[in-house]
Order: structure tokens, then C-alpha cells, then sequence
């Protein structure tokens, strides 16, 4: 098949990956993604300690942790020259231009595996209405999109953390490579901090590998097949997991680029946003909720506003630890679990309007918040830290279920963009770590 232009209809760019040299640490270079531990600055603490002294992706990113700090223009640049002063030194080496297999095992589940490569920010669109190759599966908080433009603008490089989904049920596109993976070179194979498991990556630049690879995404995206399958005339081929603001970041830049840009301005780097490209059916790959904790509230003022709501019944005295697993059980209604300090119980919504139970709750903290301005809400990946955040003082933590990814690309199809912070990809130490970089300054 015609390799380049496969690429340029399926929105792919082989990216010239670059990786730290041998003498690097990598255990020490690679963190976990930067919107995770967001209530936690212990961890990220922890982070700081363990890597002082030794090259790190700390350096080059921003927890989202600290965001709200007085003054973060000084971290963006201290993560601007950290760039900057690492290509200087040549800590980098750049690998030819290919795809990295990414095959990463947790103490949760089987491997996961995944692909990076770049994604072209022409045929992504995150409006809810969107009929992009590329599409946002939640929500798009655009006042989110500032504070990570600053990062990301001025910046030499960009370390992933997004992480992009098929609906490969075949398993024909993915699979096939980490069959083969022992004719690929490996680059890296190491444990990752903070028990988080373990990664290893192959480098292909192959011809008939990549062409082979690109024959299973264009049989998904074929428009006949989609509609067959879907009842929908405009293909989903890639539909957002992780780093949906990140990937709208990137599309706000690229959008600013191209406005100021000269004639060979579609041939710049910041066209493209490098990914990491999984099948939905990956059996590594676990679908989990992300749960709500508020903080700085009179709880029971809040389940008194709940209580006011049409539609919404509560039942108390539920045990806090049976909340999970009660939220999970098929009902008509839709179900939410709380707990407080002093109390745990069940939300009822009896009616609901929302297509999922995040959409309903998700509407009533909206409006909560917005009367209650002193209150802060934080999403929260993995049941753990929302029991140690909820059961704080002037706090309320809400337990949700989670999104049947079976169904997941027609909802999105059918519904548009999912409410915000509708599922997550595994718990937080489960999530993408930053090893790989790429050039997106000329």
C-alpha cells in the first residue's frame, strides 16, 4: 500500500521518537501522568525526593497538583529550560521515524498494550457536536485550556500522557505487532517508581509492519464498514481515553500556528500531537469511574439541597465499604454512593434525564457549586484516595460506577461527548507514564 498517503487519510505522523541515553535512570526519568495525585501533593512530594539529583520528566511537566500556586510562570519556565538545557546537553537520542509498542503490566490487570505515534490536529474537533476523525469523548472545560497553553507554548518538546481509543473488536490492528514483537528492537525495559508496575517498548520503523498496521485502521475507518456497524455516516476512528484537555491544548496552538504561519506552515510540528493509540478491547485495558470529592462544605447542607431535588431519593446507613459495589448493580434508576465523616448512603435519581449517572450528578454539583463558591471539587481516580479525601472534616466524597466499554463508541456516536470526568482507564498508578518525548518547536 501507498504508506504516505495511509498516513495522511488515517491522520498519522511517524514520529522521530526521542529517549533518554543508556546512562539515564529510568526508573527515575519516568512520572506518572500530571493530572493524576491532584489532591495529593504528598505523592508528588515523594516524586521530587526520589528523583532529586537524576534527570527526570518532573522537570518538564506540571502536576496539575499545583496549578492554583501564586506564581506559576516561574515553574512553566523552569520546565521550559529544563527542555532546553537537556536537548543542549545531548541527553537525548532521536530514533528514526516509526511507532513505539508499549507494553505495560500493573499489579491490577493483564499487560496493556499500546502504540505511540502523532496524531494530525486537522481532523480533530472537541465540540460535543463533532464528526472528526478525532473526537473528545467528554466534556471540554475550555477555561481548563489557558493555564496548559502556557506550558505547552513556548515549549521545545512535548511529553505525552494522552492516551487515544479504536473500537478494534477483531483485535487486528494492535495485536498483531506484539505478536511479532521479538523481531522489533527493544528500547527500553524497566520498572516503573512507586510500585506502579513495569514497561517495555520496541521501536518499529519496518516498511510492510507499518503498512500492515495501517491496512487494519483503514479497514476500521473504511466509511461503508462504519455505517454497516454503526448506522452513522461520519467515521469515529479515534475517540479520546486520557489527556482530553491536553489533546485540546495542542489543538488551540496548532490553530494560532496556522493563522501566523507562512506557506509551509501545514509542515509544522505542532500539527501534530503525539499519542499513545489502544484497542478498546485490550483485555489490560480496565474501565473505572471516576469518583467526586468536595471539600470545604457543610456536608449535610449539601444532602439537604440533594433532598430538595426532584426525582432524587436518599437512603443513610448504607456501609461505606458496600457503596462500590451496590453502585454497580443494574437498576432503572441511576446510582451514586456518599459518605461523609459522620454518614455513608445512596443517592437515588428515580428519574433520571441523563443518558449516566455521571451526567446526573454532575448536574447537581454544577449548580451546588455555583451557589456555594467557597466549595472545591476535585475528580478523583481510584476508591483509595476518594475514601481518604471524602471522610476528611467539611468534605463529601461520591462513589460512581463505571462506563461498559463495550458500548463506549456508540454512546459517544449516538450521544456526543460524555459528561466530564465520566471514566477513567484504570487507577491512577495505572495511568501513562512520560517516557517518550518529540520535537514540536521548528
Amino acid at each position: 500500500m501507498e504508506i504516505n498517503k495511509s498516513l495522511e487519510e488515517l491522520g498519522i505522523l511517524l514520529p522521530r521518537v526521542l529517549l533518554p541515553g543508556d546512562q539515564i535512570d529510568m526508573n527515575k526519568w519516568a512520572v506518572v501522568a500530571c493530572d493524576q495525585y491532584s489532591s495529593e501533593p504528598e505523592y508528588w512530594d515523594r516524586v521530587r525526593k526520589y528523583t532529586s539529583g537524576s534527570p527526570s520528566t518532573l522537570e518538564m511537566v506540571y502536576p496539575e497538583c499545583f496549578l492554583g500556586e501564586e506564581n506559576p510562570e516561574e515553574r512553566i519556565g523552569n520546565i521550559q529550560s529544563a527542555m532546553e538545557r537537556h536537548l543542549k546537553e545531548g541527553l537525548f537520542r532521536e530514533l528514526e521515524p516509526g511507532i513505539m509498542l508499549v507494553e505495560r503490566t500493573t499489579r491490577f490487570s493483564p499487560p496493556r498494550h499500546g502504540i505511540v505515534l502523532a496524531l494530525d490536529l486537522e481532523k480533530y474537533d472537541y465540540s460535543k457536536e463533532s464528526t472528526s476523525l478525532i473526537r473528545a469523548t467528554e466534556g471540554t472545560i475550555v477555561e481548563r485550556i489557558p493555564p496548559r497553553k502556557r506550558i505547552r507554548q513556548g515549549s521545545p518538546l512535548e511529553f505525552p500522557h494522552i492516551m487515544v481509543l479504536i473500537d478494534d473488536r477483531e483485535k487486528k490492528v494492535v495485536e498483531p505487532l506484539f505478536e511479532n514483537k521479538a523481531a522489533f528492537k527493544k528500547i527500553y525495559d524497566f520498572s516503573l517508581m512507586m510500585e506502579s508496575g513495569a514497561v517495555r517498548g520496541y521501536h518499529v520503523s519496518d516498511h510492510d509492519a507499518i503498512s500492515n498496521f495501517l491496512e487494519g485502521l483503514s479497514a476500521l475507518a473504511n466509511p461503508e464498514a462504519f455505517a454497516k456497524r454503526y448506522g452513522a455516516g461520519d467515521v469515529l476512528l479515534y475517540a479520546m481515553g486520557d489527556g482530553n484537555h491536553s489533546l485540546a491544548t495542542a489543538k488551540s496552538i496548532w490553530e494560532e500556528v496556522k493563522s501566523d504561519g507562512g506557506e509551509n506552515v501545514m509542515n509544522h510540528p505542532a500539527r501534530y500531537a503525539m499519542v499513545e493509540l489502544l484497542n478498546i478491547y485490550d483485555e489490560g485495558l480496565i474501565f473505572k469511574p471516576i469518583h467526586r470529592v468536595l471539600f470545604r462544605l457543610d456536608p449535610q447542607n449539601l444532602l439537604s439541597q440533594l433532598r430538595k431535588e426532584e426525582g432524587i431519593e436518599i437512603e443513610e446507613g448504607v456501609p461505606v465499604e458496600k457503596l462500590p459495589e451496590i453502585v454497580e448493580t443494574a437498576a432503572p434508576c441511576h446510582k451514586i454512593g456518599f459518605f461523609t465523616e459522620a454518614t455513608s448512603g445512596i443517592i437515588y435519581f428515580t428519574r433520571p434525564e441523563a443518558v449516566l449517572p455521571a451526567g446526573s450528578i454532575q448536574k447537581f454539583l454544577d449548580k451546588y457549586l455555583k451557589t456555594n463558591p467557597e466549595t472545591v471539587i476535585d475528580y478523583i481516580h481510584g476508591t483509595e484516595s476518594t475514601l481518604k479525601l471524602g471522610k476528611q472534616e467539611d468534605s463529601i466524597g461520591f462513589f460512581l460506577p463505571k462506563v461498559d466499554k463495550g458500548a463506549f463508541f456508540e454512546t459517544v456516536i449516538r450521544d456526543g461527548a460524555l459528561p466530564r470526568k465520566t471514566f477513567s482507564m484504570g487507577e491512577a498508578e495505572e495511568k501513562r507514564f512520560y517516557i517518550e518525548a518529540r520535537r514540536i518547536a521548528e
